[in-house]
């Protein structure tokens, strides 16, 4: 709680811990009241540090019962204990410390250490929870090797499972078992879990690469094993992709999957034993949407590529922590990419590749870019923190991600390979920086091209911000030339704005193309660009504050397609006419760029809906030239369906908020509502001709194709709903009733639920709830669901806390509602009168009490008050400033607010 003031860490005061502990041996004899804990390890002073140096271990909520150095007891005066820390005076050079302490995992509902879920015991330490465990270096560049024995009653804690393989299990005295396990590559202690329960399992063996044996397991509540069939499929696909694509092996006896149902985060990658949120393993048809069966592949991919890309090679301080995000997030968009054009060949694969960069380039702008330019904006690696869990963000990994993208397309697939094995070569079993990363890549990039380098590049890492790029032609008719001049900037953000810091140039690959009247590919060519040929898509890299490029053979009139591919994350400006948008939407060659145009033509004519909506009361007729275009989208036979449904699908509200100079979320929802509703009026025999074309075939199966078509037909049937289109919800309900999947259910449940009053859709929801009340994943749905609805209201969302199914002290249950409510719902959390404001000041403070690192991410809800109109930004205030004033509030929470106070 908050009894002192924060203490700010700064990556430039780093030090090496002064000792190296390189095996420790952990007894656990578990029960949920007292889990005692025996920990020894050895102590080895590093050549250099004075034997004056105090031995600080960092500890949380632990109940001492002895110390000893080589078998001799300490006593009282020959050790400090603080609340957080242990100091040991006067230590050898060598000794063997060993520590007999207990815990309470019952009253740890904060899920980071040892705690309870259900009748099982879970581990989670990330970033700093070993320490709720044993005193320990609870910090990541301090690597041991791990010998961990679990003890436990055999009827209560039938299954007993840590790091690394196991050694051994035999029965004892009095109904108790144990099992030892040993793991014998040295990592950090936020890499340590135990879980022990009853557990059903899944197993399966295969021989990897290089012809060794290996078993996968994947571990889950008793009678949900018949779920976990594709969380298996998934890990064997990652499995055989890693070592395909970039030569890594699995490098244990076993991999293990674990279902947590509390759990704070989606999944974490603790060496062989990675512990999961259930809604990350557990689906079937009925149970799961594509959505989720999509998640389950991605999340899996990234926890196991963490083996080596985080795990092998891991952190030296988590002001590194993109080093491993940041890559294996790169690592697992790849992946789930790879996963969707498989089978596929030709324009089929690069559609099913483009459909996954959509998806994590409206990530990105969701989540990542308003991070960008809000009070908690930092560079991929931070320069200070004060709570770790903070900077779990969306900037560390989402542009983490598409840092270690432009390297890649800077390289080249066989570039970016030999930089990863070279980072390999040099750093395996080490704790490092992100300049060690960039070393690797860098020395790959002058095999290819000695005169280059990385410098300018490096900028990505340590400066804060979305850097925009204005984009200007000028055309020359007499000599068929064509002028691109690209002119970079960006703001200072966060912790900058009163730091007169010098923000300098970013690296930046830029593709682009041009498209002529017709729509037809224009073919460019610079002698300062990679030798051969013309092509449609030049890569031009911007290294300077303004630079330009001309091309020649170029005609008049033609359209630039820009950023293609988004090749990097920045906000790009020209100003682009309707019709250039139109025609781009249409016929440009890439399909990303494609998207983005339909993208923005719809955004502008929201925007345009809103300001109107602002100043009368009412919306007005929608732009033809977006009619059109949506239409030439629909009717266009070469694109399949995943694909159009991205395209079809308008902007989400988050990212056209962001637009508004002042942040107007009602009338953005009832302008985004009006163009919804005309659409769909305006284009209805479009729409029913989509849903009847893709009706399903055969059984249920996730696949791309199958999941694409399923997409596109539901969101016709969401158009139809908002036109209020007569014969559709007889249509919605009977698509609701003989749904043989979650998908096609779900999505006509949301149709019914958003699309008629509160008293309409509660036949509806009682009856889903009835069906699938014991499923708590489902019934997460079910919470969301009514979240989101239009007509939700705060009494609403109280209403359905008070329902039996609900509590707080789930993650995700509370992530189902009260964060769906207040990032999800602008029509009910930002009513006029404020009830949503003060409903979340209540919750942040009701969830801090039980779970900080939870409360810290629901407060962040209000990051941007200041950019919204006048009375909502007024009254935002206020509830920051009553949670500001609370006086047990964690640090965890106080950071978040103090900062947007602040900034």
């Amino acid at each position: 709680m908050r009894t002192e003031t924060a203490v700010t860490i700064r990556r430039e005061d780093y030090e090496p811990y002064p000792f190296d502990i390189p095996h420790i041996r952990l007894e656990f004899d578990l029960a949920p009241e007292r889990t005692e804990i025996r920990a020894s390890f050895e102590v080895i002073r590093k050549k250099g540090i004075d034997r004056l140096q105090d031995l600080v271990l960092d500890g949380e909520s632990l109940h001492l019962q002895s110390i000893s150095i080589d078998g001799n007891p300490l006593t009282h005066d020959q050790y400090r204990l603080m609340p957080d820390q242990l100091i040991i005076e006067g230590l050898p050079d060598q000794a063997t410390l060993s520590i007999h302490a207990w815990c309470n995992p019952s009253e740890n509902s904060s899920l980071m250490g040892l705690y309870v879920s259900g009748r099982s015991l879970f581990t989670q330490c990330e970033a700093q929870g070993f320490r709720k465990i044993m005193w320990f270096a609870d910090r990541p560049d301090v690597m041991a090797e791990y010998h961990v024995t679990l003890r436990a009653d055999r009827n209560l804690y039938p299954v007993l499972l840590s790091n690394g393989n196991l050694i051994s299990q035999s029965d004892l005295e009095s109904g108790r078992h144990e099992a030892c396990w040993h793991d014998p590559f040295p990592k950090p202690s936020y890499l340590f879990a135990l879980v022990a329960g009853s557990l059903s399992c899944r197993e399966h063996r295969i021989i990897t690469r290089s012809g060794r044996p290996a078993l996968l397991q994947v571990y889950s509540d008793p009678g949900s094993e018949h779920q976990t069939a594709w969380a298996m499929e998934s890990l064997e696909r990652s499995v055989r992709w890693d070592e395909s694509r970039f030569g890594l092996e699995l490098d244990l006896d076993r991999f293990m999957i674990v279902a947590a149902r509390d759990f704070n985060m989606g999944a974490m990658e603790n060496k062989g034993l990675n512990i999961f949120n259930a809604a990350y393993v557990l689906a079937d048809p009925d149970t799961a949407t594509d959505a989720n069966f999509s998640a389950i592949e991605a999340v899996i991919g990234h926890e196991y590529f963490h083996n080596w890309t985080g795990n092998r090679v891991t952190c030296r301080d988590w002001f590194q922590l993109s080093l491993k995000e940041g890559l294996t997030v790169f690592r697992d968009q790849e992946f789930s990419a790879d996963m969707m054009a498989r089978g596929l060949d030709g324009h089929a694969a690069m559609s099913a590749r483009s459909v996954k960069r959509i998806d994590d380039v409206v990530t990105l702008r969701a989540s990542q870019f308003p991070e960008d330019s809000g009070p908690m904006a930092h560079p991929i690696r931070p320069e200070s923190y004060q709570e770790i869990g903070n900077f779990y963000t969306a900037t560390v990994y989402e542009k983490g991600a598409e840092v270690i993208r432009m390297m890649h397309t800077l390289l080249g697939e066989q570039g970016f390979r030999a930089g990863m094995d070279e980072y390999f070569r040099r750093h395996d079993g080490q704790a490092v920086t992100c300049d060690d990363f960039v070393n690797a890549m860098e020395w790959a990039l002058q095999q290819q091209h000695p005169e280059k380098n990385l410098e300018i590049f490096r900028h990505w890492y340590s400066q804060a911000g979305t850097p925009r790029v204005k984009v200007s032609l000028h055309a020359d008719a007499a000599s068929s030339s064509l002028t691109v001049t690209l002119k970079q900037s960006c703001e200072r953000v966060g912790v900058e704005k009163n730091s007169g810091i010098q923000k300098h140039p970013y690296h930046i690959p830029f593709a682009m193309g041009l498209i002529d009247e017709e729509g037809k590919p224009v073919l460019l060519h610079h002698h300062s660009l990679a030798s051969g040929a013309p092509s449609e898509t030049v890569l031009l890299e911007l290294t300077e504050n303004e630079q330009s490029w001309t091309f020649e053979n170029i005609p008049l009139g033609v359209t630039p397609s820009l950023l293609r591919d988004f090749s990097a994350p920045v906000i790009v400006e020209f100003d682009y006419t309707a019709e250039q948008l139109a025609r781009l939407s249409s016929h440009d060659s890439n399909p990303f760029t494609r998207w983005e145009s339909g993208q923005e033509l719809a955004t502008r004519e929201i925007l345009r809906q809103a300001s109107h909506w602002r100043a009368t009361g009412a919306c007005m007729e929608i732009s033809p030239v977006l009619i059109s275009a949506i239409q030439s989208l629909m009717q266009d036979p070469n694109l399949d369906a995943a694909y159009r449904a991205r395209t079809l699908a308008l902007p989400v509200e988050k990212t056209i908020v962001e637009r508004m100079e002042q942040m107007d979320p009602l009338s953005v929802a009832m302008a985004r509502r009006h163009v919804r509703l005309a659409l769909g009026r305006e284009l209805a025999s479009d729409w029913e001709r989509l849903l009847a074309e893709n009706q399903p075939e055969g059984s249920y199966s996730p696949d791309p194709v199958s999941a694409g078509r399923r997409a596109l037909k539901n969101l016709a049937l969401s158009y139809l709903m908002a036109a209020g289109q007569t014969h559709t919800k007889s249509i919605a309900q009977q698509q609701y009733v003989h749904a043989t999947n979650m998908t096609d259910r779900m999505a006509a449940l949301t149709t019914l639920v958003h699309e008629s009053t509160a008293h309409q859709a509660g036949e509806w929801l009682t009856h889903f709830y009835e069906r699938w009340q014991h499923d708590p994943l489902v019934i997460d749905k079910w919470f969301a669901l009514q979240a989101t609805a239009p007509h939700a209201t705060v009494a609403t969302i109280k209403g359905l806390m008070a329902h039996p199914a609900f509590t707080l002290r789930n993650p995700n249950r509370a992530r189902a509602l009260i964060f769906q409510f207040c990032m999800n719902n602008a029509m009910g959390f930002h009513a006029e009168d404020g009830s949503g404001y003060d409903f979340w000041a209540e919750l942040v403070l009701e969830l801090d009490a039980i779970n900080p690192e939870i409360a810290a991410r629901f407060a962040r809800v209000m990051d941007h008050w200041r950019r919204y109109v006048p009375g909502s930004s007024k009254r935002m205030c206020s509830a920051l400033e009553r949670v500001s004033a609370h006086a047990e509030l964690s640090r965890n929470v106080d950071e978040i607010v103090s900062k947007s106070l602040s900034l």
